[in-house]
């Protein structure tokens, strides 16, 4: 069972030729009783592979897309700074902690590809790429 922060498929690949495998991003595993099941399944002998890397192996063309690399919970934080808000605002709009928000907002830099130099404008940019997307 292969638990990731990040959006790669590479390794899901990898394990799909092995047999029976699991890939959940951690967002996914909240839910215990979920997550007890897709670990009963991978040990019966099947397979788990989280909705989001399902989509990015199938979906042409998402690899052009920068936000193809977000999990569904960084979007969702990403979508909401387009929105204007702080990260205490997303903290409690999620019901969140401020530090959950903070690796999430940092995780979604660091995938767009923003480095820490422009930091007055990180947050800028990575909504100018949300709503680029959007259109």
């Amino acid at each position: 069972m292969l638990l990731s922060q990040h959006l790669e498929t590479r390794h899901s690949v990898q394990l799909a030729t092995r047999g029976y495998f699991g890939h959940l991003l951690k967002d996914r595993v909240f839910d215990v009783d979920d997550f007890l099941d897709a670990l009963r399944r991978v040990a019966a002998g099947g397979s788990v592979l989280d909705p989001d890397v399902v989509t990015q192996l199938i979906t042409p063309g998402r690899r052009n897309n920068p936000l193809a690399a977000l999990t569904s919970r960084e979007r969702e934080v990403l979508a909401l700074m387009a929105e204007g808000r702080t990260n205490l605002g997303i903290a409690r709009r999620l019901w969140l902690t401020d530090r959950t928000v903070e690796t999430h907002v940092s995780s979604v830099m660091g995938k767009l590809g923003l480095a820490d130099g422009a930091e007055d404008h990180r947050r800028v940019l990575a909504v100018l790429t949300w709503l680029g997307q959007q259109a």
